[in-house]
């Protein structure tokens, strides 16, 4: 089993080092120690002692973390450097905990015989399908080190995509929360202060004014109800999402969501096709491909549509014919991957289409983010309007009430 040694070495200029390794026994770390051109001085096994690492997600990689390795990564392996001394330097060098034993475990893996894709595998937390599958194609082809840029490259296109779509949620969930606080305020604490001068005047309240003195006693009576049902909605939301039925269902109402259903349609489209045409750029054959678009494109009605396409393609049909008959694929793209196929070039037309649909994403953005900021300022002064008209209804004819 695999032991975490404890080393003090000399580099090549006689700098004293200290680090971490991973390795079966002494002897073989004290042998790796010295294959990365180091000296050692003292090897021995970690003590743990009383520490305690708490870790939400073991496992886990950040994006940004994932494509710098597979920048630095890149340029070791196009320098000439050995995988196996690559692996152990972005494993000493890396600054996140769950990274360094990823690749310290992929290593060890390598050195027992397994290929680089294989041992990625071992990690899905960290290398998905698609990440795996690129790998696979550049060890086959002998292009790991450009595979590794296309991967860096598409993966800080993913994290500067979703940072877009986070920054135009942002405001409209925080403007929500906002309406909510002030509800809840004006229910605890302001209509209950209306609700006994109401009572004193003993007449008939308008509609209104009763629905939100009703809901304010409830509020203030039941508060624990009132939070145990959120708790309950959200739980039971979460656990439907999980379904594949409901995640279908779920992404086919953000699809078609009046405000953000494009902007959602054309974040699927533009992941679809830049992966597709880098999977087969990488000389991923095209069912495999399919498959891990379909697993990676993170929208069940466009995944059931590949799915089709893909049983279509297996049967001999061209890629562009069974597209066409799902509404979720524009015309354009259809037409491009036609052209494509006919021009032999299906890679290069996905490769516009998902440049022009990553375009297409960042003005919907620009043009969400000036239509929000009045839309939710509206929302806002229409709810807390609402409740302030209810509350003074009654006022508007309080001297009859008094008379």
């Amino acid at each position: 089993m695999p032991t975490t040694y404890d080393y003090k070495v000399r580099d090549p200029g006689g700098k004293l080092i200290t680090g971490q390794l991973v390795g079966d026994n002494e002897s073989l770390v004290v042998r790796k120690l010295r294959e990365m051109g180091m000296t050692p001085v003292e090897v021995k096994k970690h003590k743990d002692g009383m520490q305690m690492e708490i870790n939400l997600r073991p496992g886990r990689v950040k994006l940004k973390e994932l494509s710098v390795f597979c920048r630095q990564f890149a340029t070791m392996v196009n320098s000439g450097l050995p995988i196996l001394r690559s692996l152990a330097i972005l494993a000493e060098q890396t600054d996140s905990k769950e990274l360094e034993k990823v690749l310290t475990s992929v290593r060890l893996e390598v050195e027992h015989g397994s290929s680089l894709s294989g041992g990625m595998s071992k990690h899905p937390k960290a290398f998905n399908d698609l990440f795996i599958s690129m790998i696979k194609a550049g060890e086959t082809g002998g292009v790991l080190d450009t595979v590794l840029l296309q991967l860096a490259d598409m993966i800080e296109d993913e994290v500067e995509l979703r940072r877009k779509i986070k920054s135009a949620m942002t405001y409209p969930i925080a403007v929500v929360c906002l309406v909510v606080l002030i509800m809840g305020a004006m229910l605890l604490f302001v209509v209950p202060q209306f609700q006994t001068i109401y009572t004193s005047l003993g007449s008939q309240l308008p509609l209104p004014t009763r629905i939100l003195l009703g809901m304010s006693n409830t509020v203030r009576a039941d508060w624990w109800l009132v939070i145990a049902v959120g708790v309950g909605v959200t739980f039971g939301f979460r656990r439907f999402k999980q379904t594949p039925q409901g995640r279908l269902q779920i992404d086919r109402i953000k699809l078609k969501a009046p405000v953000f259903g494009a902007l959602f349609h054309k974040v699927a489209l533009a992941r679809m096709a830049g992966t597709f045409g880098m999977l087969l750029q990488a000389g991923v054959p095209i069912l495999q491909a399919l498959e891990i678009v379909k697993d990676t494109v993170n929208n069940k009605v466009m995944a059931a549509a590949l799915e089709d396409v893909k049983t279509s393609v297996r049967e001999g049909e061209s890629i562009s014919g069974p597209l066409a008959k799902h509404g979720i694929f524009p015309p354009m793209v259809v037409q491009m991957i036609s052209v494509g196929e006919e021009t032999g070039a299906v890679d290069t037309m996905l490769e516009k289409v998902s440049t022009f649909y990553t375009s297409e994403v960042e003005a919907a953005v620009d043009a969400l983010t000036s239509l929000i900021e009045p839309l939710l300022i509206a929302v806002i002064g229409g709810a807390v309007g609402a409740a302030v008209i209810a509350l003074y209804m009654p006022m508007f004819n309080i001297i009859n009430i008094v008379k």
